[in-house]
């Protein structure tokens, strides 16, 4: 063990790569026949969103690096360049298997159910005449064909945006030989159609993508020439903000700046119809500056993610997850004063088996409670028509002296965000951006009232946003406490993030970027201890990715002492398991279905005096370093016990959990001779009798 260097890059999985084998997952769901049709569908759609978000931050990034002419790698030893060419071609892989599960699996399946995705070649005329007018009336009045030459150069064109390329044959009304023009599709037209039927008609529902119809009826848009073809093309931009934080004077007024400029940001990869003549793909590709690597050639519609739509337009409740009916906690069932039942014991929510409704009541109940004095709370995502947003308008309006810490800087957020603040401050609402250089990714609510002539403060912590639809569909965490501890701590934190003011220890929270990490490495050392000293040792930890070395290394360094680790990663994960003399008692496994496994839980053993904490962090070094994060205590044993059996649910899971091989790969745990057992199905409903 002594010579084994724990740090050498073979120990370690590329990030990206990893990243890139969590959307592999999530796109074997779109084929997975025990999965709802619709749901399929809609996992294609997902699984073409993330790969659309990874080009543009992840690949945009490395780019970005490679031009500055950066050197760093990361702990697995691969160069920027060796990773972009690794990432393509996994990318390229991906994106293959994304239109053969669409066209050799979904769209058959769907016409098997009634639904029929049309094509021009297989189009009756009723449906064409259909089309047709509604081409004249709905799409092309918003349309505006660019000519290509000196007069009219290339035009801008937007991130993601649906464009098509035009090939002409004869002269414009002025004479011109003009041979090329560009065609963009304004964001307001829908990208998938369902053409009306008439209520006696039994036969297929029927739907039609937006590029289908453009590139059936575009002649009409150049009278008197010929079309000789005309094919989609897309373009990926570096969507990451740019902000010195450190440099502006309005942070608020930078972000807004930033987000004008964002959909037209550097190119990193374009998209084209399969059969889009190379002379073309080439034209498009220098305009870019993009090389034939950044090119994806694709066999349908080049946005997948607007599949999300067809699940959108089609009732059809039993092609989808059936619906269940989120459980509340016997605690407050019934009582309509929230203070009083947190006073006699704290209660742990999980979502979305249990209903975020709770956090509602709180929060709606402290707006009119004259004993409350203040509500201070974090918002990183919330929504743009956010019922939290709401309250807490209500609470300022009613004389509460409240205070918000809105996070401008949450990804693809920025804009929502920068409204909720606006309304916030309308109503009299204190509203801070936290602290310069530092994501305030922390899930905290503190209520301060006055009770028999003293103040008491009651608290939520959480895992997950303060986001009543996502609640729905992410697993969650949340603890109601009015622990006078771990109120003093928010106390201290709250005063951290809205003022100058050093923060003294923390009684009970551990916090980033101060002591997390270094409480996190204690107590991974602290296991290894007991494991050499013959002692029971044990860790479980489930979080979204695990990439910080430092944390990696002590767990191998844990493994080689004897400590049996189990670890469910949803997404990134570097750490490689099953190593001999480096992680043999390692276990990694992943967690993909019905909902979107985002819980953080700690759990150490202790030589059976267990610790338990929830947090808003993965292990990852932003979490550490570059964002305020809080892990918050679960002490009291009743909810402790309960932790650990839903985390031995997650383990026990054998339809929706991929295992992480010694290769760096995944592999699907099929139940065998056992019975079939998710993990959500029974959380589900073990928590709707909660």
């Amino acid at each position: 063990m002594d010579d084994v260097n724990l740090k050498a890059p073979a120990y370690y999985i590329n990030r990206e790569l990893s990243f890139l084998e969590f959307n592999q997952r999530v796109l074997e769901l779109a084929r997975d026949p025990g999965v709802p049709l619709l749901e399929r569908v809609r996992y294609l759609a997902i699984a073409s969103a993330n790969l659309d978000e990874f080009f543009e931050i992840r690949v945009a990034g490395l780019k970005e690096r490679q031009e500055r002419g950066a050197l760093a790698v990361g702990p697995d030893g691969r160069s920027i360049a060796d990773q972009l060419t690794a990432i393509h071609d996994r990318a390229r892989e991906l994106v293959a298997r994304q239109y053969e599960i669409l066209n050799d699996e979904l769209t058959p399946a769907l016409v098997e159910a009634g639904i029929v995705l049309l094509r021009p070649e297989r189009m009756a005329k009723a449906d064409s005449e259909a089309l047709g007018l509604y081409f004249a009336s709905e799409v092309e009045p918003v349309l505006s064909p660019l000519g290509l030459d000196p007069a009219r150069p290339f035009p801008r064109i937007q991130n993601k945006s649906l464009n098509f390329i035009v090939r002409l044959e004869g002269t414009d009304a002025f004479g011109r030989d003009t041979n090329l023009a560009i065609l963009q599709v304004p964001r307001s037209l829908p990208r998938v159609i369902r053409l009306p039927r008439a209520a006696a008609d039994s036969g297929p529902l029927k739907l039609v993508y937006l590029s289908t119809v453009v590139q059936r009826y575009v002649g009409r848009l150049f009278e008197g020439m010929k079309v000789a073809g005309c094919w989609q093309f897309r373009v990926t931009r570096n969507s990451d903000l740019f902000v010195d934080e450190e440099e502006v004077e309005d942070l608020r007024r930078a972000v807004e700046g930033e987000l004008a400029e964002r959909r037209y940001g550097e190119e990193v990869r374009l998209e084209t119809a399969h059969d889009c003549p190379a002379d073309l793909t080439q034209f498009l590709l220098q305009h870019f500056q993009l090389t034939p690597a950044d090119l994806y050639q694709v066999p349908g519609p080049v946005n997948l993610n607007r599949l999300a739509a067809v699940y959108d337009l089609i009732d059809r409740p039993d092609l989808k997850f059936p619906p269940f009916t989120a459980g509340v906690p016997g605690r407050f069932v019934g009582r309509t004063d929230l203070f009083a039942a947190i006073r006699e014991k704290e209660v742990l929510l999980h979502h979305p088996f249990q209903s975020f409704a709770p956090i509602m009541d709180l929060l709606r109940q402290a707006a009119r409670d004259p004993q409350v004095l203040a509500i201070k709370q974090t918002l990183y995502r919330s929504g743009s028509d956010s019922a939290v947003v709401d309250a807490l308008v209500d609470a300022a309006r009613n004389g509460k002296d409240v205070t918000v810490i809105v996070e401008l800087m949450a990804r693809f957020d920025e804009e929502a965000n920068i409204e909720l603040a606006s309304r916030l401050q309308e109503a009299g609402a204190h509203v801070m951006y936290g602290v310069v250089g530092y994501k305030t990714h922390a899930k905290l609510i503190m209520i301060v009232r006055r009770e028999d002539g003293v103040l008491r403060r009651y608290c939520h912590v959480g895992t997950g946003n303060y986001h009543a639809r996502t609640a729905r569909t992410y697993t969650d965490y949340g603890l109601f406490t009015c622990d006078a501890d771990i109120g003093q701590d928010l106390h201290d934190l709250f005063l951290q993030l809205t003022s100058l003011t050093r923060t003294p220890k923390l009684r009970k929270l551990l916090q980033s970027p101060f002591t997390l990490h270094e409480a996190l490495m204690a107590r991974i050392a602290r296991e290894a201890e007991h494991a050499r000293a013959g002692r029971p040792a044990r860790i479980i930890a489930k979080m979204n990715a695990l990439i910080e070395p430092r944390i990696i290394e002590a767990l191998y360094q844990a493994s080689n002492a004897g400590v049996e680790i189990d670890l469910i990663v949803r997404g990134i994960c570097s750490l490689m398991p099953g190593l001999p003399q480096v992680s043999e008692r390692i276990r990694v496994r992943s967690i993909v279905g019905r909902f979107l496994e985002h819980s953080r839980v700690y759990y150490f053993g202790n030589d059976g005096e267990p610790e338990v904490y929830c947090a808003s962090a993965d292990w990852m070094e932003r979490n550490f370093f570059r964002r305020v994060e809080v892990a918050f205590p679960v002490e009291r044993p009743k909810l402790r016990e309960r932790i650990l059996k839903d985390l031995e649910t997650w383990l026990a899971d054998n339809t929706n959990a991929w295992v992480l091989c010694a290769d760096g790969g995944y592999q699907r745990i099929v139940p065998g001779k056992d019975p079939p057992f998710s993990s959500q199905a029974a959380l589900l409903e073990r928590h709707a009798e909660a």
